[in-house]
């Protein structure tokens, strides 16, 4: 019921209630309100008041006459045609109310009227609704003329067959029917209010109306009292009420139905065209949005413009690992950073996976260009917390400015370019220069061909062994993947890797990788080698995927390796995240693996992790290793690295070892293991199965040349 109420107009009830309430006047003052006319006064508002009503009920039939050849509805049709009877036969008692010889047949015509109304029009309410044809229209108002030919005779007839106290009562009987049947009719349309409140709101005021007007004729008994004038008044109330049914079912409601798709459809569009220009995810402006306002507002005025591009350092390799859903909120949250430093006349935009961009369509010095760079950086600081996952948002950064020879894509090209660009360096925002644009199809080419390579068994594993400072043996090797591309011959891993990592391919061909590892591993044993520990680097896009653990345990099980002959290797920039990467480390080394930080000291991590961490073993980079002994700072840093590690337990591996002097330091400073081209380059595993022997003679001889052999059993 308060759904109903809400849908309908205060004014509307109020057209409702108000008749109702002005019968509490018409019963305590009716004979002052009747003193209120004088002379004919009262019978020319009378007349007006039927000439009301039979305007309402032709209009009533003409709606409904017109309305039907769009809606072909029963219940229209016979609506309109029961109110055009009704409106000839009120027509034809007017006319004969006007002459004194005719007068009689006014009671007879008005009996009909009330008993047709209520007869009919419930009649129609119960009539289920169906389709019609045109054809039908023609037929039934045929018949509305012969059957108001056959009332006028039947009135004109029954006063002269009828005694006149029997009009009076018969009269009294219509209606008492009316009421009942306007009841009735009341209780019919009450159930279809939670529907049609509107409609029913309109036809139950009208049936009430009637009812009201059944009374007063009722109690009236003379056409010239008051209660007779009441009851015209009601009368014509109800028809009124009537027409407002049939005109907001046939015109008021479609009309409203018409605006409200019309509504719809500009809502639509508006969302359409929003869709068409926003992101999905963080609801900015997208790349089709981007291009039209640079080729609108590039070419308007003469300040200098720049575009900003910037990037979630490897983010196809985090999507492949944490997911498609995790990945969508760690950009939205991302989004919200950088719009939260974005200036108002900074333009900001999404464009595809992982990158946005900023135009600036007002440069005022390159400084302003700088500073927003490192807020940017700022505000990445803290790491996004995406359920369980803690990243850390690094972003790469690309600006163009403006030349006058560019286009809006060309513009946007550029700071994409100086963006990859500045992947390779510490700052990692860089500004387009043009040698950037050269061998970007090269590199495109590249990453196309990445796709098919790991199918192609293009990929193939090389290994450097690793010597046992202490006891003068190889006792483990460190796979390196390689590419042999069928045409361009072997690709560089610095080249391949950043590109897979990039594309998101690091995480199968990780896998492929570390299977592989295993499987030779098993492989040596099972041709007599003693058994020797295999070191498998992890890419950070690998430290994200949700299922590492499970992998590598499964690939050890498949594999039947032990696992205490594998060694995981994270690089020291992955540890930035100490809470996550704890408890996956904690996972791994479960398993019975060892964990090794590649590259150490070449981080900006803290140190704290050192002692959080389950790790085995630290590897020294080759670029401290490099200038040892000529450099005394290298020789520092080296030297504070090993007694670190021996303070905390950790075995120390130095990389990139080439020279007998390089040896000598790091044997006087207590490193435990080596690997380098001194003792061997990365060699196939063939290569390592055949020359195992002439390995370990190598050893022995740049070992003698340092004259500590009498402490060494090989």
């Amino acid at each position: 019921m308060e759904r109903w109420f809400n849908q309908i107009e205060k004014k509307e009830i109020w057209y409702m209630v108000l008749p109702l309430l002005l019968v509490i006047p018409l019963l305590s003052f009716s004979n002052q309100i009747y003193g209120v006319f004088q002379g004919n006064m009262y019978q020319d508002i009378k007349l007006v008041i039927q000439i009301l009503i039979i305007v309402f009920t032709m209009a009533i039939a003409i709606q409904s006459y017109l309305v039907f050849s769009h809606l072909l509805s029963n219940q229209t049709l016979y609506i309109g045609n029961m109110f055009f009877i009704i409106a000839l036969l009120e027509l034809v008692s007017l006319f004969f109310s006007q002459s004194r010889e005719w007068n009689f047949m006014n009671e007879p015509l008005h009996i009909l009227i009330r008993l047709y109304l209520a007869i009919g029009f419930i009649l129609i309410i119960l009539n289920p609704k169906k389709r019609l044809t045109m054809n039908h229209r023609i037929l039934t108002y045929g018949c509305s003329m012969l059957f108001v030919l056959g009332s006028v005779f039947l009135a004109y007839y029954s006063p002269k067959v009828l005694p006149k106290n029997w009009l009076d009562t018969i009269d009294n009987m219509v209606h008492l029917i009316a009421i009942i049947l306007q009841i009735l009719t009341i209780a019919i349309v009450s159930t279809y209010v939670k529907k049609l409140p509107k409609r029913s709101m309109w036809l139950i005021s009208a049936a009430i109306s009637l009812i009201v007007s059944d009374v007063f004729f009722i109690v009236s008994q003379d056409q010239n009292a008051i209660w007779d004038f009441s009851a015209l008044i009601y009368q014509f109330l109800a028809f009124y009420f009537f027409l407002k049914a049939i005109y907001y079912t046939s015109v008021e409601k479609p009309f409203q139905q018409l605006l409200k798709i019309k509504k719809d459809l500009e809502q639509s569009q508006q969302e359409l065209r929003f869709q068409a220009y926003h992101d999905d995810i963080t609801l900015l402006p997208n790349e089709h949005f981007l291009l039209k306002t640079l080729k609108e507002n590039l070419h308007e005025h003469k300040a200098q413009k720049a575009i900003i591009a910037i990037e979630i350092d490897r983010f196809a390799a985090i999507r492949s690992s944490i997911g498609i859903s995790n990945s969508n909120k760690m950009m939205k949250l991302v989004a919200e950073r950088i719009q939260s430093i974005v200036p108002p006349h900074y333009f900001a935009t999404k464009l595809r996976e992982g990158q946005f961009v900023i135009y600036i369509d007002h440069v005022k010095t390159i400084e302003e260009l700088l500073q927003f760079c490192l807020n940017l950086k700022s505000a990445m600081t803290d790491p996004l917390q995406v359920q369980l996952f803690s990243l850390n948002g690094s972003l790469n950064i690309g600006i163009a400015l403006y030349e006058e020879q560019w286009t809006g894509e060309e513009l946007l090209m550029h700071a994409q370019l100086a963006m990859r660009e500045a992947r390779q360096i510490p700052q990692r925002f860089l500004f387009y220069k043009p040698y950037m644009s050269k061998g970007i199809a090269d590199r495109i080419l590249l990453e196309q061909d990445l796709h098919n390579a790991l199918a192609n068994n293009e990929f193939y594993l090389d290994y450097q062994p690793q010597v046992n400072l202490k006891t003068g043996t190889i006792e483990s090797v460190e796979a390196l993947v390689r590419w042999r591309h069928p045409t361009r011959g072997f690709v560089p891993p610095d080249v391949f890797i950043p590109i897979a990592e990039e594309c998101g391919l690091i995480i199968p061909l990780g896998k492929w990788i570390l299977e592989t590892a295993c499987t030779q591993a098993k492989i040596w044993e099972k041709q007599g080698l003693p058994p020797m520990k295999v070191a498998v680097n992890l890419s950070l896009g690998q430290l994200f995927q949700q299922d590492l653990v499970e992998m590598v345990q499964d690939i050890l099980h498949r594999t039947n390796l032990d696992p205490s002959f594998l060694q995981l290797e994270i690089t020291e920039s992955m540890t930035m995240n100490i809470d996550q990467m704890t408890q996956l480390l904690h996972e791994l080394k479960a398993l019975g693996i060892q964990i090794a930080v590649d590259d150490f000291g070449t981080g900006y991590s803290s140190l704290s992790y050192l002692k959080e961490f389950p790790i085995d073993c630290l590897k020294i980079d080759r670029t401290f290793v490099r200038n040892v002994p000529h450099n005394p700072n290298d020789e520092a840093l080296v030297s504070m690295i090993i007694s670190m590690a021996k303070h905390l337990r950790l075995k120390v591996v130095a990389e990139g070892i080439e020279e007998v002097e390089q040896l000598s330091f790091l044997i006087d400073g207590g490193c435990d293991y080596i690997q380098g081209y001194l003792f061997s380059k990365p060699i196939s595993p063939q290569q390592i199965t055949e020359t195992y022997k002439d390995l370990h003679h190598r050893v022995e001889e740049v070992l003698t040349q340092l004259q500590y052999i009498e402490d060494y059993s090989i």
